[in-house]
């Protein structure tokens, strides 16, 4: 009995176990925002403020000692702040959101079974749109934040810039555990605004107006414009990226190329100028922004979604390389390393210099594996190694290239521009492209060695010859620099194929100025446009919020991807749309409780800013995004429902032929008369596109076709209204003999006649002249038939030819028969038959004519000069 107790109680064990891995995240949301990852946020905005407003302040208060108290309280609020510990993020949590291992994995994929059975509607405690009574001092704080925010109001309320600047940054982003309340910030920076118009204010007070994030104060484009426009005039980059954008797309403006240019050239000039300067070759520009969607396969899944189908399918099986996790290549290629293999030892070194996505760059261990490989091929004084394997050499001068790279950046060690140039050298012996680049960089700069441009040339051509990006545009420049604007564009636009900042650049002003060709506007603006996408250091947090993201701050990821998405960064709106879906399974029971229970503002609100970033995403080209459109207007989440603007989302989806699961939805609609008319004919078309399309889609298309079969059967058997899906060929009906012979000949009259039709001037005398059946003796309108034509044409050829052959024969006879008149009148007598010729010997035959065979025959034989006139394709030359 008591064995049968324990085993009921164990499914509402796994339940509870289960209903708490799915929601410990969502607790973590529901609690005070994490601390400020980024402490120096403050300092550096808020001596920004100072920069700006400090000194009106002080010039308008008059009162040095009250400026002074307000600094201190500023201070020591700032002091309290740092004191505060983030929140710890839940082990748990994290070990289910990345599984490692048996025992990780199988919690994870347990987690996300629970989620999907139970939870099918997103959580609440997730959603973007804050409560209207959500207030920050009222929440209970700890003794050290609460006094931070006594001291600040206290410094407010005296309209001291950097109070008012920090109060509203926490209720923003909720930092140093600081509840978020986005109608508090929104207060404070429309006060700091007024004050005296700090541009970040005014951006903030712009990007809320644009996305509605406080629920007191409605959506207002005008508005949002407005601010901006305020702000990008006072040089701040955001605002400055999303006029550009808004310009460039026709959002809340309409389009305008040249405010485009306008506002792209000035973030672009800064972008240059932060590349610029870095250390010698640039700042390392690393991309941050990837899809979450891609993560999981795609918005729809793997296999179901554009980005992880068809042509777009990782190939192989789940132990292939396309699934591999940074980790297990890496523990690969240590195992490979360990074996003496160069090119493993070559590919950790490069992985450890570059880092990605889960891994920081580490340049101590590159330098190792570089080192490595180029002590297998130069011993350490240099001196080439004997007996060393085919192909070492190539691989020794890359890492020869990167370690003088490194020396000449100083990365990963002290900056040595000799020990650069030792290693160039070295790597330039085998024809290195890197080396080659490099040392015309030292000597165009005059880095260690004395400044020589005709030498730079030298080398930025070699390495350009190798399609190296980073020479070509060097060595565009000086072309340019020397008035040679067309051989400049050809290099910029080589170096432009490898995505080079600086080619992109100088292809954007060439367009932009009109210089070696006419202005064009749009160009300039698509040029800018990458410039500035491929600096996000210069104008977005991407890092930042894929790092929220990865620890379950889901509120601070969507902000600040809505301020990237603001700004033209298409992954940043998928990522927003995606991060706001609604449209999960509404099957579960506890979705369905808790829809009960949601706020209904809160939920449109959100839905209807999912929908808007669908929106702007699917205009740049994501299919999968216009796909989840028409599934908004479908469902009617954040607009009216409206199947015809569904169905016309799926259409152009369709047209990509790239999106199985828009050619499924359409047959869906066709079968069921949803917003397009019903037609099993047409529904059956594009079910069998989808399959087509994605071959993963065969289990569903093959459902869908034999549910299909059946309503199209059961609709000709009861005589409905809807297009049968074999209703454009009719079945074949069977004919009797005479039937047949009836038709036969019906076709064959039909052959040879036409029905005339008289003109509408037509007499009676016209069509006594013609036949009986109403067509003249050469048939109507005059036609002859085909096959007569080619008859008669053809023989005619073989009646030439026969006339050429006859006419041949006819002229050799005639020669034949004057040189026999020839020779008789020459006193030639005619061959005389011996007498005593018996009967066993044969008569010799007479000499042949010239240009005769001596057989007889009249072709020349070869060598003879008529010959050339009897060979292959001589006949009449």
């Amino acid at each position: 009995m008591k064995g049968y107790t324990s085993w009921r109680i164990a499914p509402l064990v796994l339940f509870a176990f289960f209903f708490f891995l799915a929601t410990s995240t969502a607790r973590e949301a529901a609690q005070p925002d994490a601390a400020d990852r980024h402490p120096l946020r403050e300092s550096r905005s808020a001596s920004e403020s100072t920069k700006w407003h400090g000194a009106k302040q002080k010039d308008s208060s008059g009162n040095e000692q009250q400026q002074n108290e307000l600094a201190d309280s500023v201070k020591e609020a700032t002091a309290l702040l740092r004191k505060v510990k983030p929140p710890t993020v839940s082990k748990l949590a994290h070990y289910t959101r990345k599984p490692k291992g048996l025992l990780g994995t199988s919690a994870y994929y347990a987690k996300e079974a629970f989620v999907l059975l139970f939870m099918g509607a997103p959580n609440p405690a997730n959603l973007l749109t804050t409560s209207t009574s959500t207030a920050g001092p009222q929440t209970k704080l700890a003794p050290p934040l609460l006094r931070a925010v006594k001291l600040l109001l206290e410094a407010a309320e005296q309209d001291d810039a950097d109070a008012i600047f920090l109060l509203a940054e926490m209720n923003f982003y909720g930092n140093f555990t600081h509840p978020i309340s986005y109608p508090l910030a929104f207060q404070y920076y429309k006060q700091l605004a007024d004050l005296d118009g700090n541009s970040t204010a005014q951006y903030m007070l712009g990007f809320v107006h644009a996305t509605g994030l406080n629920p007191e104060v409605p959506s207002d484009q005008a508005k949002s414009m407005l601010y901006h426009t305020f702000a990008a005039e006072q040089d701040n980059t955001r605002s400055q990226m999303t006029l550009a954008y808004r310009h460039h797309a026709g959002i809340a403006t309409p389009r305008n190329c040249d405010e485009a240019v306008h506002w792209y050239k000035k973030v672009a000039d800064k972008a240059i100028a932060y590349y610029r300067s870095g250390p010698p070759g640039g700042h390392v520009l690393s991309k941050d922004s990837y899809s979450l969607a891609n993560d999981v396969g795609g918005v729809y899944g793997e296999g179901a979604s554009v980005s992880s189908a068809g042509i777009h399918a990782r190939q192989g099986g789940v132990t292939s390389d396309a699934y591999a996790d940074v980790e297990d290549v890496l523990e690969y290629l240590h195992l490979q390393s360990s074996k003496k293999d160069l090119k493993a030892t070559f590919g950790l070194a490069r992985l450890h210099y570059d880092g990605g996505r889960g891994m920081k760059r580490d340049l101590r261990l590159a330098k190792q594996y570089f080192m490595q490989v180029a002590r297998e091929y130069w011993s350490e004084t240099g001196k080439i190694r004997k007996d060393v394997p085919g192909g070492t050499e190539k691989l020794a001068s890359k890492a020869a290239g990167y370690l003088g790279r490194m020396f000449l950046r100083g990365e990963g060690m002290e900056q040595s521009y000799s020990k650069a140039r030792i290693w160039f050298t070295r790597g330039l012996a085998n024809g290195d492209a890197l080396c080659q680049y490099s040392l015309g960089l030292m000597h165009m700069q005059g880095l260690g060695v004395l400044q020589d441009t005709a030498k730079a040339a030298d080398f930025f051509s070699a390495a350009a010859d190798q399609d190296l990006a980073v020479a070509q545009t060097n060595l565009g420049m000086l072309f340019l620099d020397q008035g040679d604007v067309v051989t400049a564009t050809r290099y910029f636009e080589l170096a432009a194929r490898n995505s080079h900042i600086e080619a992109f650049y100088y292809l954007a002003e060439l367009n932009n100025q009109g210089i070696g060709r006419d202005r064009s506007c749009g160009m300039a603006s698509g040029y800018y446009k990458i410039v500035v996408e491929k600096a996000e250091a210069v104008w977005a947090s991407m890092s930042e919020a894929h790092e929220a993201y990865e620890e379950g701050d889901t509120q601070k990821a969507i902000v600040t991807y809505l301020m990237a998405a603001e700004q033209g960064s298409e992954t940043a709106r998928a990522n927003v749309a995606f991060l706001l879906d609604h449209t999960k399974p509404k099957w579960s029971p506890i979705a369905w409780l808790l829809a009960q229970s949601r706020s209904a503002k809160s939920s449109v609100g959100d839905a209807a800013l999912a929908l808007i970033y669908w929106t702007r995403s699917a205009k740049q080209q994501n299919i999968d995004s216009l796909v989840k459109m028409g599934d908004y207007y479908l469902s009617g989440l954040g607009s009216l429902a409206s199947a015809e603007n569904a169905a016309a989302c799926y259409q152009a989806a369709a047209e990509s032929l790239l999106s199985a699961q828009a050619m499924w939805n359409l047959g869906w609609m066709h079968e069921n008369g949803i917003g397009i008319d019903q037609d099993f004919h047409l529904a059956k078309r594009f079910y069998d596109q989808a399959l087509e399309t994605n071959r993963e889609a065969y289990l569903p298309v093959k459902l869908s076709l034999f549910k299909l079969r059946w309503r199209s059967w059961w609709n000709d058997v009861t005589h409905g209204g809807v297009k049968s899906m074999g209703s454009d060929e009719a079945p074949a009906k069977r004919r009797s003999f005479a039937e047949w012979l009836s038709d036969f000949l019906e076709a064959d009259a039909q052959m040879y006649g036409q029905d005339y039709e008289a003109d509408d001037w037509g007499s009676g005398e016209e069509e006594r002249v013609m036949g009986s059946d109403g067509q003249d003796f050469w048939g109507a309108e005059g036609d002859i038939d085909d096959g007569l034509l080619e008859t008669l044409l053809i023989g005619g050829l073989v009646a030439a030819l026969g006339w050429l052959v006859w006419y041949r024969v006819q002229q050799q006879r005639a020669a034949e028969e004057r040189r026999r008149r020839e020779g008789v009148e020459g006193g030639q007598a005619p061959p005389v038959v011996p007498a005593g010729a018996g009967e066993g010997q044969q008569q010799a035959p007479p000499p042949p004519a010239p240009g005769q065979q001596p057989d007889g025959g009249f072709f020349p034989q070869p060598g003879d000069a008529n010959w050339g006139a009897w060979v292959a394709g001589g006949v009449g030359h």
